[in-house]
């Protein structure tokens, strides 16, 4: 991060705020984690459920999505495969934020298009460093 603004530097290069979706179920973590983005120099937005995000997408097109895997409606994978539906490019980086660990559940995002997995709790500087690893190994 830089310094000066307290802004991760794949934000504060780019053009526009890296823009994130924050899909949960559970309100309070989603909204948590969109303050906790959107302080640290992103443009995030909570969801929750699945199909509200998807629709959100089309207009939002995020460059990261932060996706729970067990959500009424419409679970975490299934969503993750319909946004990369949606044709955008560069397609948006897939991180689980789940509950669900062990081998299947990591297999199951592996073949949704997640490019992480991560187990809840994660500590906030740990996710904020997740996605700017994502963040500077794509075209992002």
């Amino acid at each position: 991060m830089t310094e000066a603004a307290n802004v991760p530097e794949a934000a504060s290069l780019n053009p526009r705020p890296i823009r994130v979706l924050c899909v949960d179920d559970n309100r309070e973590l989603a909204d948590t984690t969109q303050l906790l983005l959107n302080m640290q120099g992103y443009f995030a937005k909570a969801h929750y459920a699945g199909r509200t995000a998807l629709e959100d997408a089309r207009e939002f097109k995020p460059d990261v999505c932060l996706i729970d895997l067990h959500m009424p409606g419409m679970a975490g994978d299934v969503l993750a495969a319909e946004l990369l539906k949606l044709g955008q490019q560069p397609p948006p980086i897939l991180i689980a934020l789940t509950a669900m660990s062990g081998d299947l559940y990591r297999v199951v995002t592996t073949a949704a298009g997640f490019r992480r997995h991560l187990v809840k709790p994660v500590e906030p500087q740990a996710l904020v460093r997740v996605i700017e690893e994502e963040l500077q190994s794509s075209t992002h």
